[in-house]
């Protein structure tokens, strides 16, 4: 077998002894210090936007909390308010404790009428929000006799005292004189009394209620489950 000199052996190593300067890579060049200053400029504008973004991103959060907290207070103020009734006075048409829903809309282009359920702030304490159904409006004349309403001297059908007697009952304090029967509600005022004739702080107490201290009317009960209904 003859030897070939000019034969290569392609699965030796390679060397790269005898490569000439042009065959070697370039050396990296270096960053001119003009160079350097722009990649710093750079970074640090890369940085600021970073800030600005954030910033933003704040700002933006931000405005939709206000918004948020905007649109809740305008939505209680003029919309609709829950309220949690405390107290067995309207037994059984609400029940202790049952959540509810007071629309306000309808108060800006109507007035409470007889057999609605309203909310209004007590003529006692201010602070405190009562609850308790309309029974007449202002010019009315309502009596108590026998354990019944008369209105201007009908006697009024009201199936939701499930029987209970209806009687005068003694001033609350620091109202006023003693109401006395049959009396005459005034204009720009409402009759209002509990459900639950026999447990009910109401016109019978403090007296007619004036209008502008109605803060809803209630129109659904929305909790507990077993409760939901319309009023």
């Amino acid at each position: 077998m003859s030897y070939n000199k000019n034969s290569e052996d392609v699965s030796g190593p390679v060397s790269y002894a005898n490569n000439t300067a042009k065959d070697r890579p370039a050396p990296k060049r270096m960053k001119s210090q003009e160079e350097l200053d722009a990649q710093d400029n750079k970074d640090d504008g890369k940085e600021e936007d970073e800030k600005k973004s954030l910033w933003r991103t704040f700002l933006e959060f931000a405005i939709v909390i206000v918004t948020a907290i905007f649109v809740a207070f305008a939505i209680r103020a003029f919309v609709f308010e829950l309220y949690v009734v405390p107290t067995g006075s309207m037994l059984q048409t609400i029940q202790k404790q049952d959540m509810l829903i007071g629309e306000k809309i309808s108060l800006h282009f109507k007035d409470p009428q007889p057999g609605d359920i309203v909310t209004f702030r007590d003529p006692i304490d201010p602070n405190k929000i009562l609850i308790k159904r309309v029974i007449a409006e202002g010019g009315s004349t309502i009596d108590l006799k026998d354990g019944y309403v008369y209105i201007d001297g009908k006697k009024l059908t009201e199936p939701y005292v499930d029987g209970q007697s209806t009687d005068p009952e003694p001033n609350a304090p620091n109202i006023g004189l003693p109401i006395m029967y049959p009396y005459t509600i005034p204009e720009g005022y409402i009759w209002v009394m509990g459900d639950n004739r026999g447990n009910s702080l109401d016109s019978r107490a403090f007296g007619p209620v004036n209008k502008s201290a109605v803060t809803s009317k209630a129109q659904l009960i929305v909790w507990p489950i077993e409760d939901v209904t319309m009023l």
